[in-house]
């Protein structure tokens, strides 16, 4: 498996590995992905199931995170 070094900007990294923290990953698993996908490395099928699987991942990491109050529930 070959390396890649690329150049950016500070915040865009720190903002990049926040997402990737936020979806229970890492940047690297990101771009890497995003290349496979780029280069045909992956139907679209495939790369749609591994999104949803991200996207409920990551959604159930912030539901058992969050406790919701009867007040809150019912506030209209």
């Amino acid at each position: 498996m070959a390396n890649l070094t690329i150049t950016i900007d500070d915040d865009l990294l720190r903002r990049a590995r926040l997402r990737a923290l936020e979806r229970g990953t890492s940047v690297n698993a990101i771009l890497r992905d995003y290349l496979e996908a780029l280069a045909g490395g992956r139907d679209v099928r495939t790369s749609a199931v591994a999104k949803l699987l991200d996207l409920s991942r990551s959604a159930g990491s912030r539901r058992a995170r969050r406790r919701w109050t009867r007040d809150e529930l019912h506030e209209r």
